[in-house]
């Protein structure tokens, strides 16, 4: 028992100090190049607050492939179908909670698009069970060409907008609160400061120093990731799905609701959908990419393709595919995501959780031992009535058995006379 508490305290507060790294140092470094730059805020969401708000999710990856010679790799592929997953349903259905979202239905298209581009461009490479150079290397372009869709988008659109400031808006918010938790939450970005230095000053500092922090804080998440599904017997996976999932997605939530409460719903969205095209392109081809490549080197031991399961990859496909769906019907219907579009969302991401904590082996083992003590109680109720048929003789020897028990009593034996 005190190993699960400790591992899920130890979780928690990685998690919470990733969303504090992410959000006060490394989103806002990723911010004042997206300011110097000049980029429209639908194309600043989906690239460069993608990326930083989804370094976790690579984090994770990157050494659950590493980690353990790679045979819990499944964690960092778990943990990025279930954050892609929360993005899609949870930070879009919250945006939309806290404000009514009128979006850019071309924006969005082309966000929707490259994600169902990167979804059959990950089964394509699944096809066979294992990952070569050139299929990581595939993901990886794909990336690179959707980042210059986004460059040359922002030239035909160029910005008009004031520059956004996620960082401004957050503390302006917690001065206006002056609650107890902002204030430690103040605390603790100011005490992480001190190594990571002021993040609008010197910004290229507090982009390298928060990278480490993100790895260092990764690294404790996949392994009490794994020690705490051990302990409660449940696959590794499947924490993946749910509570590192969840977590790491975070910042994503925090950065989203705020542009939300702005009138940005399109960057909200934007932020959601890139940060999965992200996780999916480079979250899996990068670190795909630096083993393989480390290996045919000869740097580390391995063969020179990684194996990967194939098993529910097709239902994982349909799940993601089917989130996204759902959000294009609602833009194209509106163009507006209303708070009961928002609440659907969210609702789906809870039977979703509720289905996959259903389908981990634990669960099913206990439903079958379930199922079985019903079934010998049925049994023992039967026999103890008399109705079990596989127990009870058949009727016509019945009468045979009777006959004889009533006959042999009454029947007298007389000795033969002897001659």
């Amino acid at each position: 028992m005190s190993v699960i508490v400790t591992s899920l305290l130890i979780i928690g507060v990685a998690v919470y100090l990733l969303a504090i790294v992410t959000d006060e140092f490394f989103i806002e470094s990723l911010q004042q190049i997206a300011n110097r730059w000049r980029l429209p805020h639908d194309v600043a969401g989906a690239s460069l607050m993608a990326m930083g708000s989804s370094a976790p999710e690579l984090g994770i990856a990157l050494l659950a492939v590493f980690r353990h010679g790679g045979q819990h790799s499944d964690v960092g592929m778990g943990t990025i179908v279930g954050s892609a997953m929360f993005n899609i349903l949870v930070i879009t259905g919250i945006s939309a909670m806290v404000r009514p979202a009128d979006t850019n239905l071309k924006s969005g298209l082309r966000d929707i698009l490259m994600y169902v581009t990167s979804i059959a461009a990950l089964l394509f490479v699944f096809r066979d069970g294992s990952i070569t150079l050139t299929e990581a290397s595939i993901l990886m372009g794909l990336y690179v060409i959707y980042l210059v869709i986004l460059f040359a988008w922002s030239r035909k659109n160029p910005h008009t907008e004031e520059d956004f400031h996620i960082a401004d808006e957050i503390e302006m918010d917690e001065a206006i609160s002056g609650s107890l938790f902002a204030r430690f939450n103040g605390g603790v970005a100011a005490f992480l400061g001190l190594f990571a230095g002021d993040p609008r000053r010197s910004f290229l500092r507090a982009f390298f120093i928060s990278i480490l922090m993100i790895a260092g804080l990764s690294w404790l998440l996949v392994d009490y990731a794994i020690i705490f599904a051990q302990a409660v017997n449940i696959p590794p996976v499947l924490v993946a799905l749910t509570i590192l999932a969840a977590g790491t997605s975070a910042p994503d939530l925090i950065a989203s609701v705020i542009v939300a409460k702005q009138g940005r719903g399109t960057m909200a969205i934007s932020n959601a959908v890139g940060s999965n095209i992200f996780d999916v392109l480079v979250g899996l081809g990068l670190p795909w990419m630096l083993v393989i490549g480390m290996r045919q080197l000869g740097w580390i031991g391995g063969s020179s393709t990684v194996l990967v399961s194939t098993e529910g990859l097709w239902l994982s496909v349909i799940l993601l595919l089917g989130s996204v769906f759902v959000l294009l019907l609602f833009l194209w219907t509106r163009k507006q995501l209303s708070r009961l579009e928002g609440s659907i969302l969210i609702s789906f991401y809870v039977a979703y959780v509720l289905w996959a904590c259903m389908q981990s082996p634990t669960a099913k083992a206990n439903h079958s031992v379930k199922a079985n003590h019903n079934i010998k109680t049925k049994i023992e109720a039967r026999r103890r009535k008399g109705e079990n048929q596989k127990i009870k003789t058949p009727p016509s020897r019945v009468k045979v058995v009777a006959r004889k028990t009533k006959s042999t009593p009454n029947r007298k034996t007389t000795p033969k006379p002897r001659k």
